[in-house]
């Protein structure tokens, strides 16, 4: 496992180094800082954000709940893509996130943020506070704080996230990781070994070794999460495996791909994001052929089982909060493009369909209202600027027919643009 103090002091070097604020997490996605407590091995939570915005956010324990959930689902969308993940967290605020790895299990992870990549008066955030059931006295204070959070442009986020994934790269691999990876194998292997010499001495006729219940008693516990009880029932089905296929190498590993895929299903059954899921499939089954003898074949399905479990966590919320984020980022600053839902659906990583529902149901108007509805609003300011003709202005916002700019502009304002333009807007 890697160890904590070098993790916090990296995470402060990057501070200090980029003057950007980072923090570390656990697996459980909550804040760890360096105290007495982490010399003994025990990591202690930190409680209170350094920043005045989330700190009173966080006052309140379900809010701060949220936040945990944000940081570990950028997490393991990191370890999905295999670089820095930039999202937004509940509230608004930028973030990006780097997995430190003990083998296929993210022990911690790095955190930088809050930032924001727009200015004060063009951000979402209240909008977002809105949302969130905020009252209106805690919306004023934050939008006062919002002016402490860092500004970066883009381009300088995406920067900075790739030096704290090559970061946590780095500490992902450790003595002390390899060290622990080894306690682990031994035990495994004791375990399996036990499981063997019971079966060996059930009398032939005996051996009725009920596989399919033992499958599901297994998918059960990695639905709830259970790492250890999961654990502990593989190491059975591996040891019956091993005992009924002998020394056939190839028939193990087929036998070992239908647990994965099983493995997978439990952890989509338990809320996992399926596109995770797949992903790593891919990548276990790939990993699979490597391997050459059957002790590293059970060590690596362990590997695989603790990984997938992480996985099973209710996320769901945050994560349509960070796409939906994202994708009205998207076109806040690409309304005067042709933008089709299918461009925006790529740019959040989802299927057009998927995606299309997902922004109905979060935004409660389909993608092209929205759009509509953006355009229109910006072209409000155009037209108090009498200069330009109707037809340009039309143009500036996106839309390519200056009449059916006037049609749209008429039905969500009630006025023609021209009428608004007389009327200054009154």
């Amino acid at each position: 496992m890697p160890e904590l103090k070098k993790v916090i002091k990296s995470c402060r070097a990057y501070v200090n180094a980029t003057k950007v604020p980072a923090f570390v997490i656990d697996a459980q996605g909550r804040p760890v800082e360096e105290t007495p407590a982490t010399s003994l091995g025990r990591p202690s939570l930190k409680t209170v954000p350094d920043n005045p915005f989330c700190g009173l956010i966080q006052e309140s324990p379900a809010r701060r709940q949220e936040c945990f959930k944000a940081h570990l689902y950028g997490s393991y969308q990191a370890d999905k893509f295999g670089e820095a993940y930039v999202f937004f967290c509940p509230f608004g605020l930028v973030h990006w996130v780097a997995p430190i790895l003990s083998g296929y299990h993210i022990q911690y992870s790095l955190v930088a943020g809050p930032v924001i990549m727009s200015k004060p008066e063009d951000t979402l955030i209240e909008e977002i506070l809105q949302q969130n059931g905020l009252s209106e006295q805690e919306i004023i204070v934050l939008q006062e704080r919002l002016g402490e959070i860092p500004y970066l442009e883009p381009g300088l986020v995406n920067d900075l996230a790739i030096l704290l994934f090559s970061l946590a790269g780095f500490l992902s691999e450790t003595e002390t990781g390899r060290f622990k990876e080894k306690s682990e194998f031994f035990a495994q292997q004791k375990s399996i070994c036990q499981c063997l010499q019971e079966f060996k001495n059930i009398p032939d006729e005996g051996r009725d070794y009920p596989f399919v219940a033992k499958e599901k008693e297994l998918m059960a516990k990695i639905r709830r999460g259970d790492k250890a009880g999961a654990q502990e029932i593989l190491n059975e089905i591996l040891g019956y495996v091993f005992f009924s296929q002998g020394n056939d190498l190839e028939l193990i590993k087929t036998r070992v791909v239908e647990l994965v895929v099983l493995l997978s299903r439990a952890a989509v059954e338990g809320g996992a994001e399926i596109g995770m899921i797949f992903g790593l499939n891919h990548r276990f089954l790939w990993d699979i052929e490597r391997l050459s003898s059957v002790d590293e074949i059970a060590f690596w399905l362990s590997k695989v089982m603790v990984r997938f479990t992480d996985c099973v966590f209710n996320l769901v919320n945050v994560k349509n909060v960070d796409i939906i984020y994202k994708a009205v980022s998207y076109l806040r600053a690409n309304y005067m493009q042709e933008i089709s839902l299918d461009q925006v659906a790529e740019e959040v990583h989802l299927s057009p369909a998927y995606f299309s529902k997902l922004f109905k149901n979060e935004m409660k108007c389909t993608f092209s209202e929205y759009l509509s509805a953006l355009r229109i609003e910006y072209s409000k300011e155009l037209l108090l600027d009498e200069d330009l003709p109707l037809v340009e202005v039309a143009g500036l916002v996106g839309f390519k027919d200056q009449s059916y700019f006037s049609k749209v502009f008429k039905k969500l304002v009630g006025v023609s643009p021209g009428e608004f333009r007389r009327s200054r807007g009154a």
